[in-house]
């Protein structure tokens, strides 16, 4: 026996069992050292006239026998004499296939893209003992192309291997060269079942899952159903009876959706293709593809769903695009590929320059990925804006779905996000009835109005029914409804919005005009005229008294009480001071182990209200016991206009019916 070259056994136990983390990806190695091996010998072929080949040579073959528990993959390749053998599996790292490539490529003669025609998929020359992780013992019988000689290579995986000539005719199939590996399976284990690999369809799901794309077919033996012939005298009960065959079929499909040419491809095709990959029962709402070439060449295939998953919301939600590596699938979800914002997307990403670790499971973070993702960011936003902008009524349809997680990509950058982002956005009007975007909404403001004004609430009716909304309105401005949780963080972390006014005909285009969003239940809204804003001042003057008896019987429960200088239908409002909006306060105590952040809450009294009228002949007569039984009857009405629940509901209803009495 032969020992390993290198420090082989702590180098081949860190092979088995710390730089592969899925056993399961053993049969996706041996696949694509087998299409490796195909490449070379095609590669060859285009380069070398005299060499003819047959179709079936340029295959693979998987077979499996239950009773001697081994697995085999086959190829018609190029083969390996006994000295290759040694140095190519008895050196472990050393990599047969990237020796291949550094050829050609040093290879002044070869033509202006042969090193294409050899697409080889190996790098590192270890994906071949990731077959110990399930193998007790592997076996390799092959025979070089023009050679009269074939050699097997045996080892167990532990200290050595053994090299002996065989037959010439020793590889399956009648094949004149290629090389077969046999892989005898380990014992199950109570924690381990290593049977499962010894089944039709856990082989064909790991080659479709992992190889489909493979650009050599790969074949199987595989149990097919078929009726037999109907008997003459068969009656009217007659029922069909069906018989099991073998066929020799090739499981994976070769050629990826993604490398054809787009005008080649059907809709129909792209949508099939959508719900097999990624298990979605509707059609994608939205396609598109994306080819990039220069100092990285890759392909993508990108959809946008027509609806959002169940957990799409969720901590166990993993966003993601399937990675492939020369077509070979490397990570099923690669989440660096996506911001946080475009998580609903899916698609496939297939690059044969992407830097990958040794396992080839996963990638080592280079500037060539963040470029990648970068693109594949400005694409979806584009494609976004193309449906925005001529598709209104899909577009909406996908906002509903998937609104929530732009609007959360604004307030997760802390503002960072909104100039990619904020043109993206839908609100529902409370003037136009419908869902507008910043832009449309900012088209259409009065002249000289520099502030985006918006309600937010968990109800569009009741935000739409609300004293501080009709007031906007009556001023003659639009107010958006916000009625999602994200929405007021969302709008504070903008800020603002630069609204670029389009250019009227014959004009320059105008500048930028940088608006304001306001909240319409702040405290510091600021839309009355001077006549109003000193009415208010002399009515507040005049009740001091009142104010403050109001404060006291309120305590902590507001910050002040004043009059507004807005008039509206209702006796009072409740506002909010500072950073933390009467929303944002109602979100958060919504939350597990809320952080009990309130609100600096603002009473607005209406002093041409009837109401205020009784509150003044109260305290001018010292009846306190009204004063404070009107003021905590106010407050808690103004916070159910508000969305907001009263701190006491029980008190709530002692007071309404003391009230009454």
């Amino acid at each position: 026996m032969r020992k390993f070259k290198t420090e082989s056994k702590k180098l081949l136990d860190l092979m088995i069992n710390s730089i592969y983390t899925n056993r399961e990806i053993f049969l996706r190695e041996l696949i694509s050292n087998a299409s490796d091996a195909v490449d070379k010998l095609h590669f060859r072929s285009l380069t070398d006239p005299a060499i003819s080949l047959e179709a079936d040579e340029l295959g693979i073959r998987i077979a499996f026998d239950k009773d001697a528990r081994t697995i085999t993959v086959s190829d018609g390749g190029i083969g390996m004499t006994a000295d290759e053998l040694d140095k190519n599996l008895g050196t472990i790292a050393h990599s047969g296939s990237q020796e291949f490539k550094e050829g050609v490529s040093a290879d002044a003669s070869a033509e202006a893209g042969s090193e294409d025609a050899a697409q080889i998929i190996g790098q590192f020359g270890v994906g071949f003992y990731s077959a110990f992780m399930v193998a007790k013992s592997v076996r390799v019988v092959s025979r070089a192309f023009g050679s009269d000689e074939a050699s097997a290579w045996e080892s167990d995986g532990l200290e050595g291997y053994a090299i002996e000539s065989v037959p010439a005719d020793a590889l399956l199939y009648g094949r004149a060269h290629g090389t077969d590996v046999t892989l005898t399976l380990r014992d199950d284990t109570e924690g381990e079942r290593y049977s499962e690999y010894l089944s039709e369809w856990k082989l064909t799901d790991l080659i479709k899952r992992y190889s489909n794309y493979v650009r050599y077919p790969i074949r199987m033996e595989l149990t097919k159903s078929r009726e037999k012939p109907r008997p003459e005298d068969a009656g009217d009960d007659y029922k069909p009876e069906y018989e099991q065959y073998t066929e020799l079929s090739a499981v994976n499909s070769m050629t990826p959706v993604w490398k054809r040419r787009t005008a080649d491809v059907s809709q129909d095709e792209y949508d099939e293709f959508y719900e097999q990959t990624f298990h979605d029962y509707a059609k994608p709402a939205r396609t598109f593809s994306l080819h990039a070439e220069g100092a990285m060449t890759y392909d993508a295939l990108l959809f946008i769903p027509s609806k959002a998953p169940f957990d799409l919301y969720s901590r166990d939600y993993e966003r993601g695009l399937e990675l492939y590596s020369a077509n070979v699938l490397i990570m099923e979800k690669c989440a660096d590929l996506l911001p946080d914002h475009y998580n609903f997307v899916r698609g496939v990403v297939d690059s044969a320059d992407i830097h990958l670790n040794i396992s080839r499971e996963t990638l080592q973070e280079t500037a060539q990925l963040k470029a990648m993702a970068r693109r594949i960011e400005k694409k979806v936003t584009s494609e976004l804006c193309d449906m925005r902008d001529n598709d209104r009524e899909a577009y909406e349809a996908f906002f509903e779905n998937f609104g929530r997680g732009l609007k959360y990509g604004i307030y997760s950058s802390y503002g960072a996000k909104k100039d990619e982002l904020a043109d993206l956005l839908l609100y529902r009007s409370a003037k136009l009835g419908k869902q507008v975007t910043l832009a449309e909404y900012a088209a259409a403001m009065p002249e000289g109005q520099r502030q985006v004004y918006y309600a937010a609430g968990d109800d569009a009716a009741r935000l739409e029914r609300s004293p501080q909304v009709a007031t906007v309105l009556a001023k003659g401005f639009d107010v958006l409804l916000c009625t999602q949780d994200v929405d007021d963080f969302c709008l504070s972390a903008m800020r603002d919005y630069s609204w670029k006014p389009a250019a009227k005909e014959g004009e320059e285009t105008p500048e930028a005009v940088l608006l304001e969003f306001k909240n319409v239940a702040s405290g510091d809204l600021d839309l009355a005229t001077d006549d109003e804003k000193k009415q208010a001042e002399e009515a507040a003057d005049k009740n001091r008294a009142l104010l403050d008896a109001m404060r006291e019987a309120l305590g902590d429960e507001v910050a002040r009480v004043s009059v507004s200088p807005l008039a509206t239908d209702a006796p009072a409002v409740v506002a909010a001071e500072g950073p933390v909006s009467l929303e944002m306060e109602r979100v958060l105590a919504s939350q597990p182990d809320a952080p009990g952040v309130g609100a600096r809450r603002v009473l607005e009294l209406n002093a041409s209200h009837p109401v205020f009228a009784r509150l003044q002949a109260a305290q001018e007569a010292g009846d306190a016991e009204k004063v404070r039984l009107m003021s905590s009857l106010l407050l808690d009405q103004a916070l159910l206009t508000a969305g907001l629940p009263v701190k006491d509901p029980l008190a709530f209803a002692q007071n309404v019916c003391r009230l009454m009495e």
